[in-house]
């Protein structure tokens, strides 16, 4: 009998030691939800897991629990864990958060931003720009997050942005610039580029303008993905 294939799940989980804590385990695991190694429906084998972490079950439904309640896994009874999957409708309406989200902590951020804020904001566009150049597209989901959360974090509202950020995970295993072409990419980017701009001079108006018109980019983005890849659910109805 050949020997049984490894979940791509556990593939691209990082070697631990044997017995690590239930938050080390957590945070692999969201790790490599959020950074497309396991998209949208992958099984994800509780003993595989385990044994990868050289643990009981406990902790992994523990950890998995957890990651129900950020929107991150689903579970069936009798069909086990799998990463969690949203319909087309649902994507489009947490793009949609998002972007209110943002656009609130925009308006408070451009009057507290300071020095730091700008060096910061300035750091994570650079590291975006390079993984366009590169064409790097687990780069380019990375350094994205990180450079809107340059922009919105100097409004220093905890709960807005943690409520910002939850949105962000739950669209993040969709990888939607894998599934769009470079041009594209280029496109959305050039955004980035006018928010960084209006942030730096603190021209709100500008800043709203140029978010806006990103935000309206992306919709159109995710009203075009594919639908038969398997990654999203069915609308029902």
């Amino acid at each position: 009998m050949p020997p049984r294939r490894p979940s791509l799940l556990v593939t691209n989980l990082a070697n631990r030691d044997p017995g690590s804590s239930q938050t080390v385990i957590l945070e692999e695991l969201r790790r490599v939800i959020l950074s497309g190694g396991a998209p949208p429906g992958t099984p994800i084998p509780v003993d595989e897991v385990a044994e990868h972490f050289g643990v009981s079950r406990i902790p992994i439904r523990e950890s998995l629990k957890t990651l129900i309640g950020e929107g991150l896994v689903d579970h069936r009874a009798n069909a086990g864990y799998t990463v969690a999957r949203l319909t087309v409708d649902e994507l489009e309406e947490l793009y949609l958060v998002r972007g209110v989200l943002e656009s609130a902590a925009h308006s408070v951020a451009i009057t507290l931003a300071d020095e730091a804020d700008d060096t910061r904001a300035r750091e994570t566009y650079a590291a975006l720009d390079r993984s366009v150049l590169e064409d790097d597209l687990t780069a380019y989901h990375r350094e994205s997050r990180n450079f809107h959360l340059a922009l919105a974090s100097p409004c220093r509202m905890q709960r807005l942005l943690h409520m910002f950020e939850a949105a962000w995970n739950i669209t993040e295993p969709v990888q939607p610039m894998s599934q769009v072409g470079t041009p594209e990419r280029l496109r959305l980017h050039l955004g980035h580029r006018d928010m960084l701009a209006a942030f730096l001079a603190r021209d709100a108006a500008a800043l709203k303008a140029a978010t806006d018109r990103h935000n309206e980019q992306l919709d159109t983005v995710i009203a075009a993905l594919p639908t038969d890849t398997g990654i999203f659910r069915d609308t029902p109805g």
